[in-house]
């Protein structure tokens, strides 16, 4: 195999695994996180009350997906390098389940979403991300009591 080959066949696994990340999401299936994240996976914050690695992270997800039972990541930007992926993205659904303690709405939403992420070749090892949670809470018409 080539360099040239094998350099997109890198940016391929390693874009397949961030896509998996966010499917993970949008299909209301924790699981996909196992082919996303590495096991030692550093995600950066950790939600209130989020272990570590994927396991740590499957929790969270769960309670994403019973608050937006319809929610969708859609990625409107994503820039790669070997070894790096920065996405732009934006997180859509109904609040009709509890989350963070607050009760269901019915309201839509819709919140900005920026991350980096660092790859091994084949899957992510560490995520920096920052939410607009505070556009999240006015959409809502609550903020969570801490």
């Amino acid at each position: 195999m080539s360099e040239t080959q094998a350099l997109n066949q890198r940016l391929q696994t390693e874009r397949t695994a961030v896509e998996n990340l966010y499917r993970a999401f949008s299909d209301k299936n924790p699981d996909l996180l196992d082919l996303a994240v590495t096991q030692d996976w550093d995600d950066i914050p950790l939600a209130p009350g989020q272990g570590p690695g994927p396991e740590g992270f499957k929790p969270v997800l769960a309670s994403f997906i019973a608050a937006f039972p319809d929610i969708n990541i859609i990625v409107h930007d994503m820039l790669q390098e070997p070894g790096k992926i920065a996405v732009r993205a934006e997180i859509t659904g109904t609040h009709q389940g509890e989350f963070m303690g607050m009760a269901p709405t019915g309201r839509r939403i819709s919140v900005r979403l920026h991350e980096f992420h660092l790859l091994n070749g084949e899957r992510v090892t560490t995520t920096w991300h920052m939410e607009d949670w505070f556009a999240m809470f006015q959409q809502i018409g609550q903020f969570p009591t801490l």
